[in-house]
């Protein structure tokens, strides 16, 4: 459901061709950790116009083949509502895609689905358990199986890629946090 919901929440922004959704992804959205091929959108689009999700008009193009321009069918703005209101369940991986979708397109149809998205995120991040761990437990019980393994230096490397994980869930933490308190702060004029 991540394209059907990228794409639903894209058009509506506007309009879009399948080639023009495809620079969004590859441009303006490349970090929301979605990654999308050309052939896939085609063929998603294809199944949405079949479920009256969306619909097209052809664009006719000078010096190059027509372009099918779509857009939001009525049935098509229900399901990206009924997908922003559904549940958020936060996933195991940092920034999972379906974070950054809902955060994103549900927040654009609603102000408070945006912050409410967040607050969920952040209240499952702080309560993830132990999330630094200990670090004694990265390295215990090595008995290296080559001879050019040095179980100190061994230990040095995960002692690394451990703090390494460990910044990036407290860098995403304080991301979250700033956000909710930005969102919250937020008055519409």
């Amino acid at each position: 459901m991540y394209l059907d919901s990228l794409i639903l929440g894209l058009l509506s922004l506007t309009r879009f061709s399948g080639y023009d959704l495809r620079q969004w992804m590859d441009g303006r959205l490349r970090y929301i950790g979605y990654q999308v091929q050309g052939p896939q959108i085609y063929r998603r689009l294809a199944k949405l116009v079949e479920r009256g999700w969306i619909e097209f008009e052809v664009d006719p193009r000078d010096g190059g083949p027509d372009a099918k321009v779509y857009s939001l069918t009525e049935e098509g703005r229900e399901a990206l509502w009924e997908w922003a209101r559904s549940p958020y369940q936060p996933s195991p991986r940092l920034a999972d895609p379906d974070f950054v979708l809902r955060f994103l397109f549900a927040g654009l149809l609603d102000r408070d689905l945006a912050i409410s998205v967040v607050r969920t995120e952040l209240e499952y991040r702080l309560n993830d358990a132990s999330p630094t761990g200990t670090l004694d437990e990265v390295s215990a019980d090595f008995r290296p199986q080559l001879p050019e393994i040095d179980p100190a230096w061994a230990r040095q490397l995960f002692i690394s890629a451990h703090e390494y994980g460990f910044s990036q869930h407290a860098s995403y933490i304080t991301w979250l946090q700033l956000t909710l308190a930005r969102l919250q702060n937020h008055r519409t004029t």
